[in-house]
């Protein structure tokens, strides 16, 4: 695969997950990014294996986004203000003419993987530690593996309404609206005592919003607010985030059971990004950690992540002692939908 079949490839993810904007943006790369510049040359020599691992497009789809939020590229902006007005062609000269003028900006993003931090995946972990916790009648300590941000490590800040019933907190100004399949979820608050996660590059709520924001595509403004009042949110709440290896981390974070609560180690779309090596090393240290547990230190592993089954994720759930796992379901990419299958507590 070289970076138009790459492209056009990611173009159709888009338009499936809503964005036609990023779709076109994207096949008209495909069709027109010529050799000669440096962005073209960086991308179209990226190496082959590593354009799908490394999102590529999507590095780009966000460095041009930014130039935008920022208001670094005026002409830009006026085009993603107003992108149906516009034929490829004209879209096309608009973005050559970024590509070139603002290179250095574009290359220093396409150095680091997109962290989208894609907030409707939290209606999994509220209706999942709703669960947890009319099963256990435990409090929750939680940890998160690539954790970017944070802002879904804060589930309990955010409101699930499903059909005008509403879950988690009573007045968020971040609502989700998740098309549910299935049983709700237990009408239960769970109780926090303490959450944490890891990143190989923790970003800073504050500091960082621009970039956060720039890999929300931009014809999804309810993304955008969405997102924007999750990180006034983490602004606040300031979670915790190492900066570390995921697994490196799991294993300490695992070294000894927690007493008298439910240990929530969980993921979203986000175990794709580590190594085999990695993968079966987490596996092996969360088997170990739950062999040690007991009733009322349970541990919980959750995932949320792509199968190779469609539609959407696979929803995973592994608990010990009992050492028994469930399937909960799928759940769209992006949180548009859930199918939740949850036994009864």
């Amino acid at each position: 695969m070289n970076f138009r079949d790459h492209a056009r490839v990611q173009s159709k993810a888009c338009a499936a997950l809503g964005s036609a904007f990023t779709a076109r943006l994207l096949d008209v790369l495909a069709d027109r990014l010529a050799p000669g510049p440096s962005v073209a040359e960086r991308l179209l020599n990226w190496p082959a294996e590593r354009l799908g691992p490394d999102a590529v497009a999507l590095r780009l789809a966000g460095a041009l986004h930014h130039l935008v939020l920022s208001n670094k590229a005026p002409v830009l902006r006026r085009l993603y203000d107003s992108p149906e007005v516009a034929s490829d062609s004209q879209l096309w000269r608009v973005v050559d003419a970024a590509l070139r003028l603002y290179a250095a900006d574009i290359l220093v993003t396409l150095d680091s993987a997109p962290q989208t931090n894609e907030l409707r995946r939290s209606a999994v972990l509220i209706a999942a530690a709703n669960w947890l916790a009319a099963t256990y009648k435990l409090p929750l300590v939680l940890s998160e593996l690539g954790s970017s941000a944070g802002l879904n490590l804060l589930w309990d800040n955010y409101t699930l309404d499903i059909d005008g019933q509403r879950f988690g907190a009573a007045d968020s100004p971040v609502v989700l609206t998740p098309e549910w399949h299935g049983d709700l979820p237990e009408q239960v608050q769970p109780v926090i005592r303490v959450r944490a996660g890891v990143d190989l590059n923790p970003l800073d709520p504050d500091a960082d919003r621009l970039r956060l924001l720039s890999y929300i595509w931009p014809d999804q403004p309810d993304r955008m607010t969405r997102t924007a009042h999750a990180l006034d949110i983490a602004i606040e709440k300031r979670p915790q985030i190492a900066r570390a290896n995921a697994i490196d981390w799991l294993e300490t974070r695992l070294s000894r059971p927690v007493p008298h609560a439910i240990h929530l180690v969980f993921h979203t779309i986000a175990w794709q990004y580590f190594t085999p090596e990695d993968q079966t090393r987490g596996l092996d240290i969360l088997a170990r950690a739950g062999a040690k547990c007991r009733m009322d230190e349970p541990l919980a592993y959750l995932s949320m992540e792509d199968d190779g089954t469609r539609p959407g994720a696979a929803l995973n759930l592994h608990l010990w002692p009992e050492n028994v796992q469930f399937n909960l379901g799928r759940a769209d990419f992006h949180g548009r939908w859930v199918e939740w299958h949850a036994p009864a507590p």
